[in-house]
């Protein structure tokens, strides 16, 4: 389905800001249709014959639709749009006419013209024709409710003939609002209450009002109720600013453990300030939630943060353990411990940092790989590099995968580049055509080097580790390696990864470990897709 700028601008020649003003009304046009229990379309002119395109269109939470179908994209002229035609090229609201049907549904059509005002603040000419059409099909006797939902309709439909709705919006101001079934008070000009819906008379009673709000100086209502006096100012001021014609921002109103969310609309129809409309919402429950959710967050984080800090403690322990060892193989081992213990810790500490359970890994890679090089038992200075991008990753997965790296980094460091006393020179393969060359210094192209690629496809990641080194030794098996490392790696990828892995001689020489692992993890596998 197009988009309301996508059809403006293949079907008409209607200007940027014409179409943004567009979009203003069709971000908060739900609250009209609400008032008018109608539907509510937007219809733009096409060619001068009268032929309009409909760009958009919105249904009422409050009365059965009058269209079944939608009717975006929806191309009409001749008599089915003459009132359009009216109210477009005379600039007036147009309310004449017999009812006609949709199918089995009687409906009463209104056209409203819609301007854009100048810079000048003058209403400027008629750019599109709102078509506000009402399902008749269950017309009853309006009760007091629905005679001020409509009046206030009215109101604002002679706004948008007059270019002075919607309002501004604020900047960070989300389309979420109260809306007209959470609450709607009137006030008049002087800003007493004329009319609260049962549901605005229990908001306020959330908040310690236990009167009738019909009579009350609502700005001066919000001062009492609110435990912050300046929360109470802000939200009266609001109130105050509606009434002289501006668009004040939403505001919140705390009070005896209860808070509602409010906004005010001007009423100025023919731009004279009439009152003021006030939306407003019980979001007591919303904001406990939202208290929770932080106090959770909070909570997990230092989980993390005390998780990385016991970590931390673990190496040093090992490390202080290794110092004291006699024996060089049983040093290595534990010294092969702090490192997988600090790789841990890593992610951890990321996530003490981060405001939800995934990390963001190429700076854990870049860490683990800096640190691969500075610890591995080798004199040769080995570079590292990461190609493309891990993105984001769930915890779950994060603590194992690095886990994985840091032995394979470890290992492509320290068995592809061993030292000078294990190896008469360093086998540092050539591009194809040429000689290898046994002094990697000759070119620094050729120097030794680990390379870590990442790239995600159809929910997989795919990870390879490749080194320029001398490569596998001929008789050599994954499958039945005894090295610790290897045994680690090859159980982390197929158990907790659910993945694959290849080792492999590079295609120019050295190692290369592939890795592919799922992204999205099924209900057998008893965790949360990520």
């Amino acid at each position: 389905m197009s988009t309301l700028r996508d059809l403006a601008e293949e079907h008409t020649h209607l200007r940027p800001a014409d179409i943004d003003h567009l979009h203003r009304i069709a971000g908060d046009w739900q609250l009209l249709s609400d008032l008018s229990f109608a539907d509510l379309l937007l219809w733009v002119p096409v060619d001068a014959d009268g032929t309009f395109l409909c760009v958009a269109q919105v249904r009422p939470t409050t009365a059965p639709t009058a269209y079944q179908d939608d009717q975006v994209g929806r191309i009409v002229g001749g008599s089915e749009v003459a009132h359009l035609g009216v109210a477009y090229s005379q600039g007036r609201i147009w309310r004449e006419g017999d009812p006609v049907w949709y199918g089995d549904v009687p409906a009463r059509h209104e056209a409203i013209p819609v301007r854009l005002r100048t810079a000048e603040g003058e209403a400027g000419e008629v750019i599109a024709v709102v078509g506000r059409d009402t399902n008749l099909s269950t017309a009853r006797t309006p009760s007091q409710l629905e005679l001020n939902y409509l009046t206030t309709a009215d109101d604002l439909a002679q706004m948008i003939a007059d270019g002075t709705f919607p309002p501004p919006r604020h900047p960070g101001e989300t389309t979420s609002a109260p809306r007209v079934g959470d609450g709607l008070v009137r006030l008049d000009a002087g800003g007493k209450v004329t009319y609260a819906s049962p549901n605005a008379q229990s908001a306020y009673r959330r908040l310690g009002y236990a009167s009738h709000l019909v009579g009350e100086d609502l700005a001066a209502l919000h001062r009492r109720l609110a435990g912050d006096p300046l929360e109470g100012t802000e939200a009266a001021n609001g109130i105050l600013a509606a009434l002289r014609g501006e668009g004040p921002p939403r505001r919140e109103i705390d009070a005896r453990g209860a808070t509602m969310l409010t906004r005010a609309l001007p009423l100025m129809p023919a731009g004279v300030p009439i009152g003021a409309l006030v939306l407003v919402r019980d979001i007591t429950e919303v904001r406990r939630r939202d208290r929770a959710l932080i106090t959770k967050d909070a909570t997990i984080r230092e989980i993390h943060h005390r998780v990385k800090n016991n970590l931390q403690t673990v190496a040093a322990l090992l490390r202080l353990q290794a110092r004291r060892v006699a024996m060089p193989e049983a040093r290595v081992a534990l010294e092969e411990s702090v490192r997988r213990v600090a790789s841990i810790a890593l992610v951890h500490e990321t996530l003490s940092m981060s405001s939800d359970e995934a990390v963001e890994f190429d700076g854990i890679v870049d860490r683990v790989a800096s640190a691969a090089t500075e610890v591995a038992a080798t004199e040769v200075s080995v570079g590292m590099r990461r190609r493309g991008s891990f993105g984001v990753l769930p915890a779950e997965i994060a603590t194992s995968l690095v886990m994985v790296l840091n032995e394979l980094l470890l290992n492509a460091v320290e068995h592809g580049f061993p030292p000078a006393d294990e190896a008469d020179e360093l086998p540092v393969p050539a591009p194809s055509g040429m000689v290898p060359v046994a002094a990697p210094e000759v070119d620094p192209s050729l120097r030794p080097e680990v390379v870590v690629s990442a790239h995600r496809f159809r929910k997989m990641l795919h990870v390879s580790v490749t080194d320029n080194g001398r490569g596998l030794p001929a008789d050599f098996d994954a499958e039945r390696g005894s090295r610790l490392g290897l045994q680690i790696v090859r159980a982390l990828i197929t158990g907790e990864l659910r993945g694959t892995i290849e080792l492999r001689a590079g295609a120019n020489g050295g190692t290369e470990a592939v890795l592919a692992v799922p992204l999205a993890r099924t209900a057998q596998d008893g965790r949360s897709q990520p």
